[in-house]
């Protein structure tokens, strides 16, 4: 279970208890001008938002309990109210998490980091083994969890500070940016695909049942990255200058990483069997996308790879692959055992069911449509640019008090009606509001991966505000000049 999933404190909880009843009983008895089914969906919302961002309950019980609760309610038949959870992106969550999984279990991970952290030159130079530290964080988050990859990467940062502080040239200062690294640049790099971190797919899958429009893996990579690549330059840059000089320090560190990377040993079968599944993986997730980039998005090479390959297809093969290939034929022992598979991040997957089917009923019963149209009179946004610009900041700051991905649930079906209300193209403003949704770089509470970095009591809390507000203040600026500029050529729209 994720550290998002852990629950708040005691007196959230609380208030979370005590506001949900009173928000639904509110809502159910206003005299609100809406068909009977939108009403009373409008009472269950309110008090699921309420549960999600004091996460009084597990965020993926109350997800259930949403969407449980409009069946006895009469605002929707059960196979509609559940249909959702056998979204095709619901497959795509599971096989991807179960690469995740063998990268994992064999050690991938660590192999990988130690790879890049012994790279020439790097562990001669404080400076050097912050940059390559946050670049690898960034570089798996790319295809794992944020909070997996701080996960992992925590226990490396610590090891390095420690022979640090063993030669007494640890900093306080160093301590504190090395670790923030591993936690803004897991972040960051969660936009960089499609699979990087939850809210990307969430937003994806309400674009494509509400909209019908299908953004490729490629395509959403094109939007991603360039957005990745400059805040994680910024994250750098800023954080570098909390770094001491090169002293001996360097010396240490290198000779730190030199040892952890003797001890990795030789490739396992089972780390080489999980670099072909992967590989294959991310090849097929991306080659539809570079033959529409070569041939044309009407090319019929194209077309079959979108028909035949799509991505939660793809996902599943690959990690069906983690099942046959073997590891000793002898013991017909394979890849990753299902004892293993199975620990993946279920809750995510519940979550993203009720979420989409929550957004969904709002849309079928007419009450996305309704809160649009008030929405637009009231904010009176006329123009892509300007609910590009608000989406992005509304979901910044909803991110910082709230989950990711409960931020991407709220605001991006909010954002899809009310386009749709103002005449709108949808497109652009709700990838800006998915991305805004995994810019919570403030506090400790703002995402997993800060509170995991802030727990270990070596970054406190003025660096995280320091370097989170000036990121949050980037990250919105860059989302909304790249998708801008680029939404437009790489979707058509």
């Amino acid at each position: 279970m994720e550290p998002a999933e852990e629950g708040p404190g005691r007196g959230r909880a609380l208030a979370g208890f005590a506001f949900a009843p009173i928000v639904f009983a509110t809502l159910w008895l206003a005299p609100l001008d809406l068909p009977m089914p939108a009403h009373r969906l409008g009472a269950v919302l309110g008090a699921v938002v309420v549960l999600w961002v004091t996460e009084a309950l597990p965020m993926a019980m109350t997800a259930f309990l949403g969407v449980a609760l409009t069946v006895p309610l009469g605002i929707a038949p059960v196979q509609d109210a559940f249909a959702p959870f056998a979204d095709p992106l619901i497959f795509l969550f599971i096989g991807t998490f179960m690469l995740a999984q063998a990268i994992f279990f064999h050690g991938l991970d660590r192999r990988f980091a130690f790879a890049i952290l012994g790279l020439p030159g790097v562990g001669a130079r404080p400076a050097r083994v912050l940059v390559a530290y946050a670049s690898v964080a960034c570089a798996i988050s790319m295809w794992i969890s944020n909070t997996a990859t701080v996960a992992m990467m925590l226990p490396i940062g610590l090891s390095l500070l420690a022979v640090l502080d063993a030669h007494g040239e640890g900093s306080r200062r160093f301590g504190s940016a090395l670790l923030l690294s591993a936690s803004f640049a897991a972040s960051v790099g969660g936009l960089g695909t499609p699979v990087g971190t939850a809210p990307n797919l969430i937003g994806l899958g309400f674009l494509r049942r509400e909209t019908q429009v299908d953004v490729p893996f490629f395509a959403w990579m094109t939007l991603g990255l360039p957005v990745t690549v400059m805040l994680l330059g910024i994250v750098v840059t800023s954080l570098r200058r909390d770094t001491p000089p090169r002293g001996d320090a360097g010396a240490s560190l290198a000779a730190a990483i030199a040892a952890e990377r003797r001890r990795l040993g030789a490739w396992t079968v089972g780390q080489r069997n999980t670099v072909v599944a992967f590989g294959l993986t991310v090849v097929f997730w991306v080659l539809p996308g570079i033959v529409a980039l070569v041939a044309g998005s009407e090319h019929p090479a194209y077309k079959w790879l979108q028909a035949t390959l799509p991505e939660p297809v793809v996902a599943l093969v690959g990690a069906g692959l983690l099942f046959v290939l073997p590891t000793d034929r002898r013991r017909l022992e394979f890849t990753l055992p299902w004892a293993e598979a199975v620990k993946i991040d279920w809750w995510i997957v519940f979550l993203y069911g009720g979420g989409i089917a929550l957004g969904t009923l709002a849309f079928k019963t007419g009450l996305a449509e309704a809160l649009g149209h008030r929405l637009t009179t009231l904010l009176g946004v006329r123009t892509e640019i300007g609910l590009l610009a608000s989406s992005t900041i509304l979901a910044t700051v909803l991110s910082e008090t709230t989950s990711n991905t409960a931020s991407a649930n709220m605001v991006v079906p909010v954002v899809i009606a009310f386009a749709r209300s103002a005449g709108i193209d949808p497109t652009l403003p709700a990838i800006g509001a998915t991305m805004g949704s995994s810019l919570g770089f403030l506090l400790p509470v703002s995402t997993p991966c800060n509170a995991l970095v802030y727990g270990t009591g070596r970054v406190p809390l003025r660096d995280m505000m320091r370097h989170g507000i000036l990121l949050d203040v980037a990250g919105v600026a860059i989302i909304i000049l790249v998708v801008t500029t680029l939404g437009p050529r790489v979707l058509g729209r």
